[in-house]
């Protein structure tokens, strides 16, 4: 079976790789000239990585790490030690640490948070504890059920200390979906902390070893081309074309050297939700299933490199700023073997929420991110002889993962749509990993299965009547 797939990051590539699994013929279509979607890099004028953002691997990502394996290139992920690193604000040049020891889960967990004394006050840890048992004794069921409330709601709710929201959950909501306690659906961190408690390596990080177009992405097409697909770049989808029943006829792509349809038995959209809702043919906006795609929408964020002169910390891990204006950064000459220097730092930071400063100047984002930096670290960047910065960019993503606000999860759509030949992938995509590098993987692979299953044909009768309830 022919099956065509719009989008070349991470969902596109695992959908088009376990097609291939299952003896069919992925072509795969990209629009830019860089593969990995919302884990793309590229190489600027001195030959460095500019990547898209600050990408952590956890030991809760079972679909992520099997694809590793399969694909032969589990020695590229760099684990950290288990641990959760925390800035000081009122302590300038000083961190709070939540070290895990290597027990069985959750008690590695409790033991964890229970050595920091830091941040939390022994009153503050029990009243924490105690909100976190409905969502550990009710399991997932309950904390779906919490997606209509905020993290901020939820937290009042429980009891639980005003102070845990400021010193923790800030920074957690802004790591996991780049927008604050109160925008941030509870379901979001509830799950994450669901499944970081059930297993002892759950929390885990790990960093790539390199870029990820080159040391994930490449491997993946390697894999794909040797096993009869295709994956174009620079081919951009540009419209739908459907049959008279309304199943899909052919993608209609933009490439360098002129327009191309493609035909195929199947049909993958992998592009990101916003994209999707650009190119979705009139007629089947009239069918309920596409019109919950009005309802969701991609978060913006922004992402910045700095180059420095010298050292500015020689931490090996992912650092929580609990900065206003800054979530999750590393000093990426110290996690990743690629861009390794014993000398000079290089910082990747990211700016959340990002609203606000989407639409402004570089230079201004630039300034305010340097004035942040500056509170973190006062020893390097200020004083008499302050490190110098070398070189920095800033990376823009107007519209990423969706936005997780309350009450998102009715309307993420399955893999399956009421098209019989037409099917979807992408983080937003329903699936338990929500918008993850996890939940891309995830959802590629039930796409993938679905298809092998024959859904398309199985579907069709299905599909009919619901297009003629629509009255399309």
């Amino acid at each position: 079976m022919r099956v065509a797939i719009a989008g070349g990051g991470l969902a596109g590539l695992a959908c088009a790789k376990y097609l291939c699994d299952a003896g069919h013929q992925p072509l795969l279509f990209e629009r830019r000239d860089v593969l990995g979607g919302l884990v793309a890099a590229w190489k600027d004028a001195d030959g460095d990585w500019v990547e898209t953002g600050l990408h952590n691997f956890f030991g809760a990502y079972p679909n992520t790490l099997q694809l590793f394996r399969e694909l032969g290139i589990s020695d590229r992920l760099q684990w950290k030690e288990h641990s959760l690193i925390f800035n000081q604000p009122d302590k300038p040049g000083t961190y709070s640490r939540f070290d895990l020891p290597d027990i069985p889960a959750p008690f590695n967990a409790i033991v964890g948070i229970l050595r920091n004394n830091d941040m939390l006050t022994w009153g503050e840890k029990v009243k924490f504890a105690l909100g976190l048992v409905p969502a550990m004794i009710r399991g997932q069921r309950y904390v779906e059920q919490m997606d209509r409330y905020s993290l901020l709601e939820w937290l009042r709710r429980q009891g639980i200390d005003e102070r845990v929201n400021t010193d923790i959950f800030i920074a957690v909501s802004k790591a996991l979906a780049f927008i604050n306690p109160e925008e941030i659906s509870a379901m979001v961190p509830l799950t994450a902390l669901n499944r970081f408690l059930q297993q002892k390596d759950g929390s885990r990080i790990a960093y790539l070893d390199g870029a990820p177009p080159e040391r994930l992405c490449q491997p993946m097409v390697d894999y794909i081309v040797a096993r009869g697909g295709e994956v174009h770049l620079k081919a951009a989808l540009q419209d739908i074309r459907l049959n008279l029943d309304n199943s899909v006829a052919g993608f209609c792509l933009a490439t360098p050297s002129g327009p191309v349809e493609v035909t195929a038995d199947a049909y993958v959209s992998a592009l990101s939700v916003d994209a999707l809702k650009e190119l979705l043919p009139a007629q089947w906006w009239g069918i309920p299933f596409f019109q919950k795609l009005r309802e969701l929408e991609g978060v913006p964020v922004i992402s910045l490199q700095i180059w420095f002169d010298r050292k500015i910390t020689h931490i090996d891990h992912s650092l929580f700023s609990r900065s206003p204006l800054l979530s999750v950064y590393a000093d990426m000459s110290n996690t990743c073997r690629a861009y390794a220097d014993p000398e000079r730092s290089m910082l990747e930071l990211v700016l959340a929420p990002a609203a606000e400063w989407i639409d402004r100047g570089d230079e201004e984002i630039f300034a305010a991110t340097l004035e942040e930096l500056k509170k973190l670290f006062p020893q390097h960047l200020t004083g008499p002889n302050p490190a110098r910065v070398r070189k920095w960019v800033v990376v823009k993503t107007p519209r990423s993962v969706y936005k997780a606000t309350p009450g998102r999860q009715q309307y993420r759509p399955t893999q399956v749509t009421p098209i019989p030949n037409f099917f979807l992938a992408g983080s937003y995509t329903l699936q338990p990993f929500l918008g993850s590098m996890e939940g891309a993987i995830l959802s590629g692979k039930w796409a993938a299965e679905a298809i092998n299953k024959g859904i398309p044909f199985q579907r069709a009768s299905v599909s009919a009547s619901t297009l003629a309830a629509a009255g399309v």
